[in-house]
């Protein structure tokens, strides 16, 4: 089954270069299968992992940023794959 994780966070006004670069150097052991790291309007930046796993596996995901860094806390959501591919 492939699991998809979702990690979404908004970054404090002007900051959403710092907090994409924060996304982008953090590590995740062991690997996913896939990872993308996506920016939009209003500093938010969004990581998406795709993973050979169960739904609810125990899987490693981005911790949450420095309190300096974000406006609120990071959204997470799980998802899986209905489409078998």
């Amino acid at each position: 089954m492939t699991v998809a994780l979702m990690w979404e966070a908004r970054a404090v006004a002007g900051r959403g270069e710092d907090l994409l670069a924060w996304a982008r150097t953090q590590e995740l052991t062991p690997p996913p299968l896939r990872r993308e790291t996506f920016r939009a309007p209003q500093d938010r930046v969004l990581v998406i992992t795709w993973w050979d796993a169960d739904l609810g596996a125990g899987l490693p995901e981005l911790p949450e940023p420095d309190e300096g860094l974000v406006t609120r806390a990071v959204h997470r959501w799980r998802f899986e794959s209905v489409d078998g591919g």
